[in-house]
C-alpha cells in the first residue's frame, strides 16, 4: 500500500526539479570558464573609443601607466602654454600685463 506522504512528494519533486532547469543558462551562452582563456583580439581605446588592436592597446596601456613617457601636444598648443607661462614670469615685472 503506498504510503500518503510518498504521494505528496512526487508532485513536490516534479515541481523544484522544473524550476531548476529554468535557471539554467540557455544552450547558446558560452560558460565563463571558456570566455577566459580567449585570447582577444580587438580591443576599444579608453581615450576615443575606437577600435584598435591588441598590439596597440598594449602600447596605449604601457603609455598611460608611465608618467615618465612624453605625451604629444599639437605644436599650436605648445606654443600657447609657452606663452602663458612667459606672462606669469613676466606679470610681476611688468605690471601692464594682463
Amino acid at each position: 500500500m503506498p504510503r500518503p506522504h510518498l504521494l505528496l512528494l512526487g508532485p513536490a519533486i516534479t515541481a523544484i526539479l522544473g524550476s531548476t532547469a529554468l535557471a539554467l543558462p540557455p544552450p547558446e551562452d558560452i560558460p565563463e570558464e571558456i570566455l577566459r582563456t580567449q585570447v582577444i583580439t580587438e580591443a576599444r581605446s579608453p581615450l576615443t573609443g575606437e577600435s584598435i588592436t591588441a598590439a596597440d592597446y598594449a602600447v596605449l596601456q604601457d603609455r598611460l601607466r608611465d608618467p615618465n613617457t612624453e605625451t604629444v601636444v599639437d605644436p599650436d598648443l605648445a606654443h600657447l602654454i609657452y606663452l602663458l607661462q612667459l606672462r606669469r614670469v613676466l606679470r610681476p615685472v611688468v605690471p601692464f600685463l594682463r
